[in-house]
């Protein structure tokens, strides 16, 4: 169960003048996909959950993406999320978003480092608890070794 994927539709406004998707909405595609991905894994309150109950938010820290083909509106991204590294108070996040049709075009790669951070206190701390979990749940499992 590593990679998580979501299909997310390219709406009008996430196009530019160009008619393809404006280069930031990259970036809110990637975290509409944690907000699912939270859903799927950590429950239906999952996100809200942490944030309002657990008092844990995860800011950007270190953000960037390759643009490799264009998508327009009308078109469905789909979004596939794998964790690259757990740290002690942060994570990063691989993002391939791809174009859905008959043929997957790769449109773009990202990475985005998000701290654990006390939402009372505007600290980092430790990744505990549920986030930490629901996070682990995108690490590819380790082959065996002989």
């Amino acid at each position: 169960m590593p990679a998580f994927r979501c299909e997310l539709p390219v709406r009008f406004d996430d196009v530019d003048f160009a008619g393809i998707v404006y280069y930031p909405r990259f970036f809110h595609y990637f975290h509409l996909a944690l907000e699912e991905m939270f859903r799927a894994r950590g429950g239906e309150r999952g996100y809200i959950e942490v944030i309002e109950d657990e008092r844990i938010g995860f800011p950007a820290v270190r953000a960037e993406c390759d643009y490799r083909a264009p998508l327009k509106f009308g078109d469905v991204a789909e979004v596939e999320m794998t964790l690259e590294h757990m740290g002690e108070k942060s994570a990063r996040i691989r993002y391939e978003v791809s174009r859905k049709g008959i043929e997957r075009i790769v449109c773009a790669v990202g990475k985005v480092t998000c701290a654990f951070v006390d939402l009372d206190k505007f600290r980092a701390v430790k990744a505990e608890g549920k986030a930490r979990e629901v996070f682990l749940s995108l690490a590819a499992p380790h082959p065996a070794t002989v």
